[in-house]
């Protein structure tokens, strides 16, 4: 993982940290419909998730929706409707397209089950390229196939 001025990966990791408001039963949430507005791409365990998007370098200031759900080591990253599919297949990749539900903050209390690790912007929300995404993951978990066996 890189550490550089520009690097990413502390931003996305940093963001993923679990903290005492989360643990709080002040938060609210809600179900909302997959397949729509947006799939998702679920990945465990979490930091494969995070490393992958730093491996992207796509950052969260760009407003990219990705939630976690801390309990279950879960990082969801939204991408466009109807193309989760292409990331479909891989080790500890599940995605939520029509049909599904996804369970969402809707205040700004977040839950450790529905926790915004970047909150969608208020305008044009930028989704992630799921082809993109894949391509990282097999990547990672490529990478670590080879150092586990050896």
């Amino acid at each position: 993982m890189a550490n550089g001025p520009h690097s990413s990966a502390p931003v996305w990791h940093r963001l993923a940290q679990p903290t005492d408001h989360l643990r709080a039963p002040a938060g609210h949430t809600r179900w909302v419909a997959c397949g729509r507005a947006w799939d998702a791409v679920a990945i465990s365990p979490m930091a494969l998730g995070l490393e992958a998007l730093v491996a992207m370098r796509v950052g969260p200031r760009r407003g990219y929706p990705v939630l976690a759900d801390h309990l279950r080591d879960l990082l969801y990253v939204l991408v466009p409707p109807g193309t989760g599919p292409a990331a479909a297949g891989l080790p500890g990749v599940r995605v939520l397209g029509a049909g599904t539900q996804l369970l969402m903050p809707t205040t700004d209390h977040d839950t450790l089950v529905a926790h915004w690790v970047s909150p969608p912007g208020t305008a044009s929300v930028p989704l992630v390229r799921p082809d993109r995404l894949a391509h990282h993951l097999r990547v990672l978990t490529s990478a670590t196939g080879k150092a586990e066996a050896s």
